[in-house]
């Protein structure tokens, strides 16, 4: 149970600009292997550019809301389901990890979120050089938002996430360390996007989500 040791004993809580959680070492090198050997298309070469948005629809937060079928850049994001989960067996032990009562039940009290009958989500993502996210707050579905990043080739810890306060102006931005990462719950004042930076190869991490809408994953 390497994410509920993390959560127990490598977890720091904060509340500026908004409060969030960082969290150190929740994955296994069997894990991180599967996040770094997983092959992701680059946008540009299927005639899309980076807009700013994950969907590259260009959508802000309450256009997205109403996207149910992922934007353009659905056929490019690799979430892992139960048709695929056999190319990520130890992402899928993280899954079950996230999907058992004794972890939903350790985030939701520290988020403050009831997550008994939500679903989980997770993405494994590969930005690189032109990607950037504009300042939003996710959707009310998504009850934990979450990133854990991979940073296997040096690339600058300012890769992390960017956090504003409620007039946009950049507060923090949480370092794009090797197994480290974020979590919160979405909330009108938790922005939180990427400026504009230098990607010397790439930038690996995962998004992890207890969502409200279906997945192949409701937790127990």
């Amino acid at each position: 149970m390497e994410l509920f040791k993390s959560l127990e004993t490598k977890t720091k809580n904060f509340n500026d600009p908004f409060q969030h959680f960082e969290i150190n070492e929740p994955l296994t090198e069997e894990a991180i292997k599967e996040i770094s050997n997983a092959e992701i298309a680059d946008p540009r070469n299927e005639n899309l550019k980076y807009d700013g948005t994950r969907a590259l629809d260009g959508g802000d937060g309450a256009f997205r809301s109403g996207i149910k079928d992922g934007g353009k850049a659905k056929k490019l994001r690799c979430y892992v389901t139960k048709e695929n989960s056999n190319q990520f067996p130890n992402l899928t032990k993280l899954i079950e990890e996230l999907r058992s009562e004794k972890v939903y039940k350790k985030i939701g009290s520290l988020i403050g979120k009831d997550l008994s009958n939500s679903y989980v989500r997770l993405e494994v993502i590969c930005d690189r050089e032109g990607f950037w996210l504009k300042p939003h707050c996710d959707i009310k579905e998504k009850l934990m938002s979450s990133i854990i990043f991979i940073n296997l080739h040096d690339e600058s810890e300012n890769l992390g996430t960017d956090f504003y306060d409620k007039n946009l102006k950049l507060v923090k931005t949480v370092p794009y360390k090797h197994n480290y990462g974020y979590f919160f719950t979405s909330g009108p004042d938790s922005w939180h996007g990427m400026e504009k930076k230098e990607i010397k190869k790439e930038r690996r991490c995962i998004q992890v989500n207890y969502v409200t809408f279906p997945t192949d994953w409701k937790v127990y």
